[in-house]
């Protein structure tokens, strides 16, 4: 039996937040307001202590650092010199309440953000979520992304400044 492939095409709004500071600033900032999360949370999950896991959920911040990477020390393999990084935030909880009604929402969680240095200056730039998730034409999940939409420009304009 031959395997289908289906090809949707999606509106996505894409987000630059300027700042005025210096890229090490900017990322110092976001760097302390937004935490790494701790990965014991899926070590218990993998040991499917679940009442544990879901505990240390509730209690993380909205949004959390899941990993980073450094696209700028990338570059240098192409003779460059620039700074750019970047971020997975997201929040686990967030993430299950969307993928409970959409399974497929799994894709953009965590969010990708992208901290760069250019001609322009310093910016974060990222996809909304509404848009993102808005694919899946489910209110329970737009309405947790119009949520996660909010929060994510709230911290970054907040690391911006």
């Amino acid at each position: 039996m031959a395997s289908t492939i289906d090809i949707q095409k999606i509106q996505v709004e894409h987000v630059t937040i300027h700042s005025s500071k210096d890229f090490d600033a900017v990322r110092s900032n976001v760097e302390s307001i937004i935490p790494r999360i701790d990965d014991g949370i899926f070590t218990l999950l993998r040991y499917r202590e679940t009442a544990r896991a879901l505990r240390e959920l509730e209690a993380l911040p909205p949004l959390s650092i899941f990993g980073f990477r450094d696209h700028g020390a990338a570059a240098q393999v192409a003779g460059l010199q620039r700074q750019a990084i970047q971020y997975d935030i997201g929040n686990p909880l967030t993430a299950t309440k969307m993928t409970r009604h959409r399974i497929s929402a799994g894709l953009y969680a965590p969010i990708r953000v992208f901290l760069r240095e250019d001609s322009d200056g310093v910016a974060f730039e990222y996809d909304r979520p509404i848009s993102t998730f808005g694919q899946f034409g489910d209110r329970d999940v737009d309405e947790v992304a119009r949520k996660l939409d909010k929060d994510l420009q709230a911290v970054l304009e907040s690391a911006a400044a």
